[in-house]
């Protein structure tokens, strides 16, 4: 029997996947810092989501059984690994994150491709167009850094692709792989948001041990101290 999505379910996903879809309709690059930082840490959390791609994919391909779950995270496909990213400098992670993206959204449209009329189709279709806008916020954070994005050697960073056979692989093995290939595709959004979540965090640490806020704070305290009592400020007794 083939399970259904719930229709709910499809409408939350396509209001999240309307909602990245805002940074491809967006021609300039922020000025902001910070504010670019956010939306990449908000795109990351939500594109790590399984529920976005994988879980439509998985019910509607008919693989919704644990041994079958189990086999997808299983996956042979090569992604930067958290530890990896996070130990990169933040020129090198932007460089890694946007190469790895552009493999993945060929991966997509290899998939895509594979599921013309199906239901998973438009979700495919949307996630290429997602990926393409958070690369494009990478390419933003980069210039706003002032580090040129280079493109690091697949050795270092991993290809994000299947590795190639060359014997065709059945119906149900390519069902497998591409389980693999979203699991991994969501593992590694959700790795980049965490490192995105790491740099906003120390970025607001560094913000509060300023010595602009540290002045700020020890003349707030001094004020504090320095203010009248009750006893200087009611009026004065008649003679």
């Amino acid at each position: 029997m083939r399970a259904q999505f719930p229709q709910r379910t499809l409408l939350s996903l396509a209001l999240s996947l309307l909602f990245l879809s805002m940074a491809r309709a967006t021609r300039g690059c922020s000025s902001s810092s910070p504010q670019l930082l956010s939306q990449l840490q908000s795109q990351a959390n939500i594109t790590g989501d399984t529920r976005l791609l994988l879980e439509p994919y998985i019910l509607l391909q008919e693989l919704n059984t644990p041994t079958l779950r189990a086999a997808c995270r299983e996956y042979p496909v090569t992604f930067p690994s958290e530890d990896t990213l996070r130990a990169l400098s933040k020129p090198h992670f932007l460089s890694t994150v946007y190469t790895t993206l552009g493999r993945i959204q060929h991966q997509l449209d290899a998939l895509r491709q594979q599921s013309p009329k199906t239901k998973v189709f438009p979700l495919l279709e949307r996630a290429k167009w997602n990926v393409q806008g958070i690369r494009n916020n990478i390419y933003c954070m980069a210039h706003l850094l002032n580090h040129p994005l280079e493109t690091p050697n697949p050795t270092e960073a991993g290809s994000g692709a299947s590795p190639s056979t060359t014997t065709t692989p059945s119906i149900f093995q390519t069902k497998i792989d591409n389980c693999r290939f979203l699991w991994g595709y969501h593992s590694f959004m959700g790795s980049v948001g965490r490192v995105f979540r790491e740099w906003k965090d120390g970025s607001s640490r560094s913000r509060r041990h300023s010595p602009r806020h540290s002045l700020l704070r020890a003349w707030r305290k001094g004020a504090s101290r320095i203010r009248p009592s009750r006893s200087s400020q009611s009026p004065m007794s008649r003679v």
